[in-house]
């Protein structure tokens, strides 16, 4: 949903999405709830399967109790996994001075001044310096057309694709070309990112940037590369 007021344009996922998380994810728990009961006492006789403890235990209740306890189990699933995306929401505010970046009750300011692009790297939102720095970014599945739509309508200057994309190359331990220190914190981020430890992997990301290097993900792979003009190990400037 995108909604103006006061000069601003804020882009968010509405209160459709909401709907969908906290309606729609515990009523189909539920389903899947009531479907695992149906099939316990098969699913108790497959020693590979998990949590078969818990399908014995359905399999000897009478059904009514049966298929409650499952129903309710796997919706009280859906309730957490609806709490887990409202928190992982952004909500992007527009103006012409400058941009909120909200998520899990957190914002981030960014002045207009010192931004010199903003583009969509895949799902993330962008914004870099004049330098070629990244100054944010934030993962949505906010839709690219609004949020085009909401920088440029504010004056904003919006690029269609990553202006340093060529210059990324993939981190490999041990590889020169890097700064003092950055390989040890691409080691550390790299474990972070395996282990689906999203606030190391971000706090990790601000600290490799005070170095002069910006990192970017493809799946659990990292790619890197140098703000123009940073020195690397051997002391040639890129």
């Amino acid at each position: 949903m995108t909604t103006r007021g006061y000069g601003e344009a804020v882009v968010s996922g509405g209160a459709g999405e909401l709907v969908l998380m906290w309606a729609g994810f515990p009523l189909l728990g539920a389903g899947l709830g009531a479907a695992l009961t149906a099939a316990s006492g098969w699913l108790a006789g497959l020693p590979w399967f998990p949590f078969q403890g818990w399908f014995r235990l359905l399999a000897r209740l009478p059904d009514e109790r049966a298929y409650a306890g499952g129903a309710a189990a796997l919706a009280l699933v859906g309730l957490v996994v609806a709490y887990l995306g409202t928190r992982e929401r952004l909500t992007v505010t527009v103006g012409r001075t400058g941009v909120r970046l909200h998520r899990d009750g957190h914002g981030r300011d960014v002045a207009r001044a010192g931004v010199a692009g903003v583009f969509l790297d895949g799902k993330a939102l962008v914004l870099l310096d004049a330098e070629g720095g990244e100054l944010a970014r934030e993962k949505s599945d906010l839709d690219q057309g609004r949020l085009r739509a909401a920088f440029t309508g504010q004056g904003w200057p919006w690029l269609e694709q990553d202006p340093h994309r060529a210059a990324y190359r993939r981190w490999v331990e041990g590889l020169p070309g890097l700064p003092a220190g950055a390989d040890a914190l691409l080691r550390a981020r790299q474990r972070a990112v395996e282990a689906d430890r999203g606030g190391e992997v971000r706090e990790l990301r601000e600290e490799l940037g005070r170095l002069g290097v910006v990192v970017r993900d493809d799946g659990k792979r990292q790619y890197w590369r140098l703000v123009p003009g940073q020195p690397d190990r051997d002391g040639d400037r890129r």
